[in-house]
């Protein structure tokens, strides 16, 4: 199933505020926007991912909690939160 923007977004949300231990009502979207990624793992492997090296259009999702900001990325199959303490994850 494709992912839209607005599910995207969500599921960056509750995997954030999983991830932090807070409700979602306390993470802030700071921006969505369009972006182009320089492979198909959005610029975001995980380790030992090999990806092809294909343009991919997707959303940077920018979220905040608690004055610290986070950066997911997602495109329509997938989505990705990107230097999460020094690591990249697939959600």
């Amino acid at each position: 199933m494709a992912l839209s923007k607005e599910d995207a977004v969500r599921r960056a949300r509750a995997d954030l505020a999983k991830r932090l231990g807070v409700q979602e009502s306390e993470i802030q979207e700071d921006a969505v926007e369009q972006a182009d990624f320089p492979d198909l793992a959005l610029g975001a492997p995980v380790e030992d991912e090999m990806s092809g090296q294909m343009i991919t259009s997707g959303w940077r999702i920018r979220l905040n909690a608690s004055g610290n900001g986070y950066e997911y990325r997602a495109a329509r199959d997938q989505l990705r939160l990107y230097n999460y303490k020094g690591s990249n994850y697939k959600i």
